[in-house]
């Protein structure tokens, strides 16, 4: 029997390994950018290139590699073997300083978004020290993976790290000196907390392989509603089945392995759909290592003969998959700013941390929802079964009463005013069952100790819905030290009164109800909340004058990066769409059609052997007649499609050209959908030429 202590981390460079590789100067210095965010002794990174190359030599490693994440998802890397010369022209094995710190991948390919020219193939990855190298292991290979951002020779972004980092360095200027000011004088840096469940579903590889729309788009193009689906509830937290349970097991030797914290494993609500949980850990590792769970997920399901599918809707009538990002933040003496406390002043400050997530909320709901806008989670946000693309806050009962409570003070607060407030911050644990009970509905939830935002996709970065957290509650702290700083008296009484306006003031974003409800929609309209349902319409929320100034504002990314950043993402988008449409419709023109007048052709053949006995059956004569108007619908509907892709061919504005894609093409393959969905019914399960979506979800 595998014990996870035994195990965690034996693929990590992590902190026992370097006190004992690295002298106690060297190790120190390290420390101190790792856990205090000083910047790098140039002076130390020969020493820990020297430690890193010798370890991994030690358990096998041949090769290093920066990783880093390029704007077009999913992770990169360019492996280098540690070989080269000494001076007597001899092979050696060396990993120098430089070559720890900074690497120059051919950035030619990558997705800049207009930011430079495809001549222009200079990139550099520079060593991330805050995320812990690892080693990436194959049945024959073993690599040194160094954790790294990816820059434009000129230093302008191309990855999706450096902006999270940037953004928690901006959370700390503006938290610190907040904190300064309500007299915390201990706090130097903040940290921020990510813990991110993670759902996806598994397919019988054998099945899997017979549909192009999965294997190619990663989702299900057509595809009739099963006779049992998810309608019996009876697969969510049920018994999990010995062949998922051994891939579940084996799944969480290899995170422990590599330092990843796997805590829970459950059955979802979709039938075949799972989910797989970690502890919560600092915000870049923890997306780091959701980024590795997702690779290592893909690696093991194969050997256990399935397929794990990360898309946030495979399937259309069950449930899709999302992520969910729990985010916290507190600083380096381990409070949690979100954690209610004994103490007044740290009540005072649990308040004015909500505070000021709301008022960024009011602010920026908009660009948090754009964040996570992408081709497949469209088809989840706005479900019922996945938050609405409303963003609003819900609070909980206790909170919220709490919160009007202040909302309602006339004038300056009293002491006695004071500690009631105070006491019902403290009353929150007691009454916690009640006070976080999950609201399913909402997109941003106060859970306990910590907001969980449920609108990320399961395939989906982590770090930019991380980032844009980060940066509203920097934006609310600044708004509130802007107005605290200049009151004179208590400080107590005063961030109350400040307190007190700025829940007035972002009222309308905080939503207990329930977020399906067309009546939310209704009322969320009146309220002003934006709703954008595409991508194409969410993403146009960043380039707004309000946006680029928050990112610009903060130095998160200038006004060129952003508009590189929305420029990728639509040409991401509508290479997706375009995917989608091309593979629609060869799968109709090879397999869907051909199928579907073997059937019709088989039912004729029926029909006149036995009109040829003498006997006249109207049935078949029906049959083949509905047969046949399934393939001429289809065939009407297919050039209407082709049509379709001609025109879009031919647009050449990106954002046209994705809204095009987001409404006409959408309700075009929709349309194309429905007919095939109706032929599933009609053909013979013999003949039709892949599987359906009962094998897909009950056979494993």
């Amino acid at each position: 029997m595998i014990k996870a202590s035994e195990i965690f981390g034996e693929l990590t460079f992590n902190k026992k390994i370097m006190k004992a590789k690295l002298s106690k100067e060297v190790f120190n210095k390290l420390m101190e950018t790792i856990e205090e965010g000083k910047s790098l002794d140039q002076d130390i990174a020969g020493d820990v290139a020297h430690a890193m190359k010798e370890w991994a030599i030690e358990n096998g490693a041949t090769h290093f590699t920066h990783w880093f994440q390029p704007q077009r998802g999913g992770t990169a890397e360019k492996h280098d073997s540690f070989i080269t010369y000494d001076e007597n022209g001899d092979i050696i094995e060396r990993l120098s300083a430089s070559q720890l710190i900074q690497s120059e991948p051919d950035a030619s390919s990558f997705p800049s978004g207009g930011i430079r020219s495809t001549f222009e193939a200079r990139g550099y990855t520079a060593w991330d020290p805050t995320s812990p190298a690892f080693l990436l292991e194959s049945e024959q290979a073993k690599t040194l993976v160094i954790p790294s951002v990816f820059l434009s020779w000129t230093g302008e972004v191309l990855d999706l790290k450096t902006p999270l980092l940037r953004s928690q360095r901006a959370l700390t200027e503006e938290a610190i000196k907040l904190q300064r000011l309500l007299g915390n004088r201990t706090s130097k840096r903040i940290k921020v907390y990510v813990g991110l469940e993670q759902e996806y579903f598994l397919f019988n590889k054998e099945l899997y392989d017979t549909r192009p729309d999965l294997f190619i788009c990663n989702r299900t193009l057509f595809g009739a509603a099963p006779a049992k689906g998810q309608q019996m509830e009876d697969h969510y937290f049920g018994s999990i089945k010995d062949k998922v349970l051994n891939f579940m097991e084996d799944l969480d030797i290899q995170l422990y392995r590599r330092g990843i914290p796997a805590k829970t494993r459950h059955n979802e609500v979709a039938p075949n759909q799972f989910e797989i949980a970690p502890l919560h850990n600092e915000s870049n590792l923890g997306i780091d290592n959701n980024l590795k769970l997702m690779d290592i997920m893909h690696k093991v399901a194969k050997k256990h003969g399935f397929v794990a599918c990360l898309h946030e809707k495979p399937m259309a009538g069950v449930n899709g998959s999302g992520k969910h990002l729990n985010w916290s933040l507190g600083d380096e003496t381990g409070i949690n700013y979100l954690e209610p406390s004994k103490s007044p002043l740290k009540n005072i400050n649990f308040l004015i941390t909500i505070g000021a997530i709301l008022y960024g909320i009011n602010k920026f709901g908009g660009i948090l929802r754009a964040a996570v806008a992408d081709a497949g989670n469209d088809h989840r946000l706005g479900a019922n079964e996945a938050p609405p693309a409303i963003m609003s806050v819900y609070l909980g009962e206790y909170l919220n009463n709490l919160f009007n409570e202040i909302e309602g003070i006339a004038a300056k607060p009293t002491e006695k005013q004071l500690a009631h407030i105070s006491l019902g911050v403290q009353n929150i644990p007691k009454v916690s069952k009640d006070a976080s009970d999950r609201n399913r509905t909402s997109p941003l939830a106060f859970t306990g100790n910590k907001f969980e935002f449920r609108a990320v996709g399961s395939s989906q970065n982590c770090s930019e819905g991380a980032v844009m957290l980060n940066l509203i509650a920097a934006y609310g702290y600044r708004e509130i030290y802007s107005r605290l700083s200049k009151l004179k008296g208590d400080v107590k009484a005063n961030a109350i009164l400040v307190l007190k306006d700025i829940l007035k003031e972002s009222k309308k974003v905080r939503f207990e109800g329930n977020g399906y409800s067309e009546e939310w929609h209704k009322e969320a309209a009146k309220r002003g909340l934006p709703n954008t349902k595409t991508t194409p319409e969410a993403l146009s929320l960043f380039l707004k004058e309000d946006a680029i100034k928050l990112f610009t504002d903060f130095k998160v990314l200038t006004e060129r990066e952003l508009h590189s950043k929305i420029e990728i993402k639509l040409e991401t988008y509508i290479k997706i769409k375009d995917i989608e449409f091309k593979t629609a419709k060869n799968m109709v023109k090879t397999l869907i059609l051909p199928s579907v007048a073997k059937h019709m052709r088989k039912t004729a053949e029926t029909a006149l052997s036995v009109k040829t006995a003498g006997v006249a059956s109207k049935v078949l004569a029906d049959e083949v007649k509905e047969i046949e108007g399934a393939y001429s619908d289809i065939r009407a509907k297919l050039a209407k499609f082709e049509s379709f892709q001609e025109k879009l061919d031919k647009i050449s504005d990106l954002h046209k050209k994705a809204e095009t894609c987001a409404n006409e093409g959408a309700d075009l393959l929709l349309e194309l959908r429905k007919l095939v969905d109706t032929a599933e019914t009609i053909v013979a399960d013999d003949l039709w030429p892949m599987a359906k979506y009962q094998d897909l979800l009950l056979k494993l």
